[in-house]
Parts: structure tokens; C-alpha cells; sequence
């Protein structure tokens, strides 16, 4: 029996995606807490908690991209040409964000103030745009053969304007609890007050994407609401709200285990990542474009399989080899820049 090779692919690449999210959501996150914090010295704190790693951090985005062009040329083509204005906002948030990342530490006290400002604000519009292109995504896009068929705005909507809110949420709560792992003192404390609402927000924005979703789609609405697969999938909102309990509790027992936030609410964003593939299997692109419709021959899929399984050890050896290195707490006055 031969490798089903589009399956393979769609792993490979989900799997980026997903590293990403989470790795990129805690950086991002921190940058989207800037404005709630004003010192100057726990931003320093902040930003060193992920300046030994958010280069690499990145490194996943660009295989996910990557692996699209190479597995599933139509669907590359067809988000970017959907995609573009989002897609090109993100690059530019992300690019100016990075400069600034690096700029604020060498600038003097007149103009650190305004690289302070464009981390932030490179933060909020990459994530915005990471929202709205995922929302524009779940709404389905118009197809005919191997093109586009729609307008360059089409992605705006009351959802996808929705689910850029609630991608904020998301990543401010990866990146409070990040902090709260790696910090101690006053910014630790700041960040267990700060990701209790965020906590509630995000669980809000769950609820309500739970919701909008099946009455925007018949075909999402019949995938969870029909038996069996209602029974089956029940799992998912009862681990959401068992998740949820133990992150709550967590948050208010100052003296706990720092990680488990953290890990809590890597949890939270798994599960909805998982909830988003059960609602979109098969279809790569809403709503009927599935992985075999948009995959690559199969000669093109296996030459590039072997470079994937040859590049994505050395991605998850460096990465965790990284994170080891620059473990424990981050405290004032010390810095890896």
C-alpha cells in the first residue's frame, strides 16, 4: 500500500501551523501587553524572557508556507490572491515589530519610547491579520478551477473582524502565562491579575465562535450536532471546560506550580485548533475544495517530502536545545541581548 502522500502532507503542515501558533502566539502576546505595562525595566524583563528564541520561533511559519507551495500549489495561490491585503499587513507588522525588537535596546532615551510603540503596535497588527485571515478562511472562499474568484475585500466580515478580536485574547493570554513562568516578583504578580480576564475573555470568544460558526455553515452544524458524531465529539467542550477549571484555579493560587498556566492554556489553544480541523475535514479550502482536489503530482509531493524529514529534526533539535539552554526565571536586571 502506497504513503498517502496529500494526508502526509496536511500533517506536516498542520503541525507547522500549529507550532507556530503556539510559539509565536507567547512572543506576539508579549508585545500585545506592552501598553499594560509602563516601566521601563520589566518591558526589558519581557522582552528578554523570549530573546534567546523568537527568531526561531518564526522558523515555523516560513515552513508552513513552504510546505503549502510545495504540497498544495493551488491552495497557496488561491489564499494569497484571497489573502493579500491581510497577508501583506501581517509581514509588515512582523517585519517592523522584529526591527523594533532590536532597535528599542540600542536607542536612547528620547526615541525608546517609540520602538516600545511599534512593538507593540507590530504585534497587534500581526495578530489582527492572522485572525481575519483565519475567520476569512472558515467563511469559505470563491473557487472556480484553479483561481480566485473573489474580490480583494471579500475576507471582511463580521466574523472574520470577530476572530481577529479573539485571536488577541489568545495570544495576550499565551503571553501573560508565559511571563508568569519565567518572571518573578511584581511582573509575575501583574501578569497572574492580568490573565484572569484574559482567561474569561478568551473563553467568551470560544463560546461565541462555537456558536457562529454552525449558523454560518449548514455542513459544520451537521458535522457536530448529528449523531453519533455528537456523542464522539463532546470530548472536545468538555476538556475545553475542564482546561479552563484548572487554568482558573491556577490563577488564583499564588503560590503554585508557575508552568501549569502556561501549559493550561496551550491546551486551550490546541483544543481549538483541534475543533477547527474536525469542522473543516476534509476541505482545505471551504467549503468544497478538499486535500486531494488542491494537492501537487505525486512526484513533486515525494521529492519535497524527503527535504521536510530531513529539515523539521533539525527545527525541533535546535528549538528545543534553545529552550533548554535558557531555562528558569528571567529576573531584573539580567538579559540574554
Amino acid at each position: 500500500m502506497g504513503i498517502d502522500l496529500p494526508l502526509v502532507w496536511a500533517i506536516i503542515i498542520a503541525f507547522g501551523v500549529l507550532m507556530y501558533v503556539v510559539m509565536d502566539g507567547f512572543d506576539l502576546g508579549i508585545g500585545l501587553l506592552f501598553p499594560f505595562i509602563p516601566d521601563r525595566t520589566e518591558r526589558d524583563t519581557m522582552i528578554n524572557t523570549i530573546a534567546p528564541v523568537w527568531d526561531g520561533n518564526e522558523t515555523w511559519l516560513a515552513l508552513g508556507g513552504a510546505g503549502l507551495m510545495a504540497a498544495f500549489p493551488l491552495v497557496y495561490s488561491v489564499v494569497l490572491s484571497a489573502f493579500y491585503i491581510p497577508l501583506l499587513l501581517m509581514l509588515g507588522g512582523l517585519i517592523f515589530r522584529g526591527v523594533a525588537f532590536e532597535f528599542r535596546f540600542k536607542a536612547d532615551e528620547a526615541h525608546r519610547p517609540f520602538w516600545d510603540k511599534a512593538f507593540a503596535g507590530g504585534s497587534i497588527l500581526a495578530t489582527l491579520c492572522q485572525g481575519w485571515v483565519l475567520g476569512g478562511l472558515i467563511n469559505g472562499l470563491h473557487v472556480t478551477g484553479p483561481s480566485y474568484d473573489g474580490g480583494a475585500f471579500d475576507w471582511v466580515s463580521p466574523f472574520s473582524l470577530f476572530t481577529g478580536m479573539a485571536l488577541l485574547a489568545a495570544y495576550a493570554l499565551l503571553g501573560a502565562t508565559w511571563l508568569m513562568f519565567k518572571t518573578e516578583g511584581a511582573l509575575h504578580d501583574r501578569m497572574r491579575a492580568l490573565a484572569k480576564p484574559l482567561t474569561l475573555a478568551l473563553l467568551a470568544c470560544i463560546a461565541i465562535v462555537s456558536i457562529w460558526t454552525p449558523l454560518l455553515h449548514q455542513a459544520i452544524a451537521d458535522r457536530w450536532f448529528t449523531m453519533p458524531n455528537m456523542a464522539i465529539l463532546a470530548v472536545v467542550p468538555v476538556l475545553v471546560i475542564a482546561i479552563a477549571a484548572v487554568l482558573l484555579r491556577s490563577l488564583g493560587n499564588a503560590r503554585g506550580n508557575h508552568t501549569v498556566p502556561f501549559l493550561m492554556s496551550l491546551g486551550l489553544m490546541l483544543l481549538g485548533y483541534v475543533g477547527l480541523g474536525i469542522s473543516l475535514w476534509p476541505n482545505i479550502i471551504p467549503p468544497a475544495l478538499t486535500l486531494r482536489d488542491a494537492a501537487a503530482p505525486p512526484e513533486s509531493m515525494g521529492f519535497a517530502l524527503v527535504g521536510a524529514l530531513f529539515v523539521i529534526p533539525f527545527i525541533l533539535i535546535y528549538t528545543a536545545w534553545a529552550y533548554y539552554v535558557f531555562r528558569g526565571k528571567v529576573r531584573h536586571g539580567e538579559g540574554y541581548h
